[in-house]
């Protein structure tokens, strides 16, 4: 059973299908990394996505400055909503009553930028109550709970009726489950010419076979990078044409470099830098027709 995450103290949360499930909802439930903290703070929008686009970097100013570091994390939040911003822009045609669905939600800021943007009510999912509530909580805040929705759910069985979604998104959270159960589910749900947009890291088929920097990266966030090849025959078998294909693999390069020289790395930004650089993991956004 599925049920919206609420603060109400006995609201049921649905076990976990599986225990990688249960892995992946602890592990969100317990993250608190400043990155995503901090940077969010900057202007109420929480992010669990990386950055695209070139550094701005007269706002920046001079490193030896006092304010530096503030400037710097503003400019990575920045670059994060260019992100999400390049990711509703090929949602197509989307409408006030109309509803979209954003699986594997985080915190919500790219829903409230889909509401902002479009005016219609956005339903998010997650494994993790802590971030459903936080969603809600900022939703809440900002008087748009009416539109914006998180809830505690498993993106492969989510309560949406056959048809009645006209676009939907992952960001940077296919890799925590079967590609093939995942667009079976989006493809049940979508309208027949909606829209799907996943913006991705997945490993590239022509370096032969996953990096040491690709294998660093699923170990530090407990996912299962996929190859590019992997989404496009998923796909295909479940009625989802793809309409544009963009590498943004250089987009996101200047964001990784700039976050390397912050006070908020996690570790894992070398992984990032190394294989990117090698041409052995892509930054890819693929938006797909409902056929």
């Amino acid at each position: 059973m599925t049920t919206e995450t609420t603060p109400i103290a006995t609201a049921k949360i649905p076990a976990p299908a599986t225990p990688y499930q249960g892995d992946i909802a602890r592990y969100w439930n317990n993250e608190a990394r400043p990155v995503n903290l901090r940077l969010g703070d900057v202007d109420g929008l929480y992010h669990h996505h990386y950055g695209v686009g070139d550094v701005d970097h007269a706002a920046l100013g001079d490193p030896g400055h006092s304010e530096y570091e503030k400037k710097l994390i503003a400019e990575l939040h920045r670059l994060e909503s260019a992100q999400a911003e390049v990711l509703l822009d090929h949602l197509g045609s989307v409408g006030p009553d109309d509803t979209l669905v954003d699986a594997g939600c985080g915190r919500g800021g790219s829903m409230v930028m889909a509401h902002r943007r479009f005016g219609c009510k956005v339903e998010g999912v997650t494994l993790s109550a802590t971030q459903a509530d936080f969603g809600n909580r900022r939703a809440r805040e900002l008087r748009i709970q009416d539109h914006v929705r998180s809830r505690v759910c498993n993106m492969l069985d989510t309560p949406f009726e056959k048809g009645s979604i006209a676009a939907s998104w992952n960001n940077e959270s296919s890799m925590y489950v079967d590609l093939d159960d995942l667009f079976a589910e989006h493809s049940r749900f979508l309208r027949v010419g909606g829209r799907y947009v996943t913006i991705t890291g997945c490993w590239n088929p022509r370096y032969g076979q996953p990096s040491k920097w690709v294998s660093q990266i699923n170990a530090h966030f407990e996912c299962n990078i996929h190859s590019r090849r992997e989404y496009l025959r998923a796909m295909a078998d479940n009625r989802l044409v793809p309409q544009t294909i963009v590498d943004l693999t250089p987009d996101t390069l200047p964001y990784w470099e700039l976050r390397a020289t912050s006070s908020l790395v996690t570790g894992i930004e070398k992984a990032f830098i190394e294989s990117y650089r090698d041409g052995s993991f892509q930054y890819v956004l693929i938006a797909a027709d409902r056929v």
